[in-house]
């Protein structure tokens, strides 16, 4: 693309106006109301208002549940539209022409994995009030694009230093877009891999089927064929840097018989990786029919965590298994053809090129068997992969599904919408008559011939997907004797159902750390719930402390004495806590180490936290021929390397260390390694020093060098029914514009765990509004 000289001075202001700086979540304060704006948009029905409060949350008051939406679109690409076009590129695989080769692979994905079947038809059985919301989603941000595009000085920055513009949506577009990722099939290609070198025991300490199960192959896989080749374009799958337990959300669900208001709360904050473009942007939709507030992801049309005028509602994920690995073998003489029931099947076939900017064009060639994407063709090995996905199937573009969800005025009219809901969720509910309720949601496989999905299978035709499990058939819980439901990626599938969803659930160390709270709790408040998701106890450093020997070596024996009076609590002041992961970082590689054979070490993951803490409490000869004598002497030694770290990393006096010097959680603009103007322009959001880890509540698991890698992005206490009461935060802020107040606004209370206020009742909106803009039809 050729800029043109008002492009490049564009990019060059931008740059001179936001010189190299580091910001700090504290340095910004917010603005004095601005005055109200009149603009025109395309596409809109009726005038529309938004009211902006001072938190930077748009109130969108509309004519028509439509022209809701419209204005959400238009809002969020107002606040996020860099972020918009870079993820309607990547699922449209169109980010290597504007961002250069490296993405090449980004977009082949994207191409491979785009629906194949009747777009038309797709977008036809949609309920026509939840499709007419999504187009509305659509015109306003194309609206909203249409605007800047008029007008450069509104377009973000990232467009001039770059040199491109954004792409107009399209409904057909976006359905067709499947996102197809790879699961859990590197977990399969390992169990493949450690069963021809004998070592299928090392799975129950890298990851143990929940619920639990033996790993069995099915007839046919030769197991000594398979390796990290057979994943194709997603690459080897490497061990983890640091933490294997690297995921969490929670959510939990109180009924009036157990809170504080005798009005249900519903509490939800989604974990994700901290880093990348913020993953959610808070609004408020109302019109006739409709009034709906809380969070939604950028790009997805509605509101994916919060309330109605009728119901709160949150998510976690529930670790449905949506993908499968076939093995296909390839025909002798011709490589496009497959072996699949008793017959030579050709390929499904497409050559696509592509046209990265500042590189020469590539042809890539893409493959679908049955099964789905082909992901490696090897004619060498006469071996072809393909991955079973959900994301193939009908019904699957997921782009209706929160619209859906918002439309809904109770949990009976609810069941409608999960149907067009392919994402494996926790679905929690409470409404303001006093019903709590649970549902799992999501695309479940039924699997042929006893696949249980766990490790690959031949792809002759015998372990194929036969359809779906509707809906209807997943666990549901409604108003339970308990009077409360949580959720936080634990194994929670009733006992006796079948088929069974997943085996990948994670360690229940949160969830175990909710029922210990919400059940010492008979009357809880929503102050409650904002201190348990804050909350830091870490019951795996409690077990750890319990293992300290009596006697240690003397290079241990400070953080032995350190150690033993701590409470396990990970708090961003705590001494303790940074020696306890410190000494935990070298006690998972010490372990792994001795048990794991040295040609294995390479391509087997360190260990779950939970089979360590049991393997040392119950010591055996994989610790060699004096087990308890190994692990005395195991954990002495992380002590001692633990105190030898903190020394090097956090200085000589131990009075000073803090686990948040080492747990510090630091912003920067996705594209900046790769971009230096975008760096120089978008400083890093230095948020500050944090509590907890992978294994709290507050989980905030940890990159390679102990900073945050991920953690609640967004958090909401509900107060169902007295809604003016319910709070929230959205880090780092609203806005992805550095000039704007709510840029980083809300990083300052996330670090401290001061929520935020959630307004939705138009008397609390007027009292905080903070700007207004009246949209009219052009």
């Amino acid at each position: 693309m050729t800029l043109s000289r008002r492009t490049l001075l564009l990019g060059s202001a931008a740059a001179a106006m936001l010189a190299p700086f580091r910001l700090r979540a504290q340095d910004v304060v917010a603005e004095p109301p601005a005055p109200p704006q009149r603009l025109t948009a395309k596409g809109l029905s009726a005038p529309l208002e938004i009211v902006d409060d001072r938190w930077g949350v748009p109130h969108i008051r509309a004519a028509s549940a439509r022209d809701a939406f419209f204005g959400q679109g238009w809002v969020v690409a107002r606040d996020r539209l860099l972020q918009l076009d870079y993820e309607y590129r990547r699922q449209q695989g169109r980010l290597s022409e504007v961002l250069g080769p490296d993405y090449v692979r980004s977009d082949t994905l994207a191409l491979l994995g785009r629906y194949r079947g009747d777009v038309g038809a797709e977008i036809a059985a949609v309920p026509a009030d939840v499709r007419a919301c999504v187009e509305g989603y659509i015109a306003g941000i194309n609206a909203r694009i249409a605007t800047v595009s008029a007008d450069p000085a509104l377009m973000p920055p990232e467009f001039a230093i770059l040199g491109y513009q954004p792409l107009e949506w399209s409904l057909a577009d976006l359905v067709a877009a499947r996102e197809l990722t790879p699961g859990n099939i590197d977990d399969e290609v390992r169990r493949a891999r450690l069963s021809a070198a004998d070592a299928l025991w090392l799975e129950a300490l890298v990851a143990p089927p929940r619920p639990a199960r033996p790993i069995t192959f099915r007839d046919g896989l030769k197991v000594g064929e398979v390796g990290e080749a057979d994943l194709g374009i997603f690459g080897s799958a490497p061990p983890p840097a640091a933490e294997p337990d690297a995921a969490g959300s929670n959510a939990w669900t109180i009924a009036p018989s157990r809170t504080a208001t005798g009005r249900p709360i519903l509490a939800n904050d989604p974990h994700l990786s901290i880093g990348g473009f913020p993953p959610r942007h808070v609004a408020h939709l109302s019109a006739p029919g409709l009034d709906v507030i809380g969070a939604g992801a950028p790009g997805l049309a509605g509101i994916m965590q919060g309330h109605t005028d009728r119901f709160a509602f949150g998510r976690t994920n529930s670790h449905i298994d949506q993908s499968d690995l076939y093995l296909l073998d390839l025909n002798p003489v011709d490589a496009e053809r497959y072996w699949h029931r008793g017959r030579w099947k050709t390929f499904e076939r497409r050559e696509v090129t592509l046209s990265p900017k500042g590189a020469p064009r590539r042809t890539v060639v893409l493959r679908w068997s049955v099964q789905g994407p082909v992901i490696a063709h090897d004619p060498a090995r006469r071996r072809a992969t393909a991955l079973a996905h959900v994301s193939q199937r009908p019904g699957a573009s997921g782009a209706f599904a929160m619209a859906a969800i918002n439309l809904a005025r109770d949990w009976q009219g609810l069941q409608g919408a999960f149907r067009l809901h392919p994402s494996p969720t926790n679905f929690h509910y409470a409404d303001v008559d006093g019903h709590i309720a649970w549902r799992i949601l999501g695309f479940a496989p039924r699997r042929m011939g006893g696949h249980d999905g766990m490790t690959p299978a031949p792809g002759d035709g015998r372990y194929d997907w036969e359809g779906l499990l509707p809906v209807e058939q997943l666990p549901s819980i409604v108003d339970p004797r308990a009077g409360w439901l949580a959720s936080a990626n634990q194994d929670n599938l009733p006992k006796d159902y079948k088929p069974i969803l997943a085996y990948s659930f994670r360690e229940p160390w949160r969830y175990d750390r909710v029922v210990e709270v919400l059940e010492g709790q008979p009357r809880h408040s929503l102050n409650d719930s904002v201190a348990l998701m804050q909350d830091v106890a870490s019951n795996p450093a409690r077990r750890f402390v319990s293992l300290i020997p009596d006697t240690v070596p003397d290079a241990a024996v400070a953080a032995a004495a350190l150690l033993r009076d701590w409470d396990g609590v990970l708090a961003a002041d705590s001494a303790a806590a940074a020696v306890y992961e410190l000494a935990w970082a070298d006690l998972e590689q010490r372990v792994h180490n001795i048990v794991v054979p040295a040609k294995l070490r390479e391509w087997v993951p360190l260990f779950e936290i939970g089979a360590i803490l049991s393997l040392l409490e119950s010591p055996d000869k994989r610790l060699g021929p004096n087990p308890k004598g190994s692990r005395d002497l195991i954990v002495a030694m992380a002590l001692a390397a633990g105190w030898e770290e903190a020394e090097r990393r956090l200085g000589p006096e131990p009075a000073l260390w803090r686990w948040g010097t080492l747990h510090d959680v630091t912003i920067r603009h996705p594209l900046a390694r790769k971009f230096p103007t975008i760096a120089a322009t978008f400083p890093p959001i230095e948020v500050g020093g944090s509590g907890g880890d992978g294994t709290t509540v507050n989980a905030r698991w940890l990159a390679g060098d102990l900073g945050v890698a991920g953690g609640a992005s967004y958090l909401q206490a509900i107060d169902v029914g007295g809604w003016d009461d319910s709070l929230f935060l959205n880090l780092p802020g609203q806005s992805g514009d550095p000039k704007s107040p709510h840029y980083a606004n809300m990083a300052q209370p996330w670090i401290e765990g001061r929520m935020l206020p959630l307004v939705f009742t138009r008397e609390r909106v007027e009292a905080e509004a903070a700007g207004r803009v009246f949209l009219d039809p052009a």
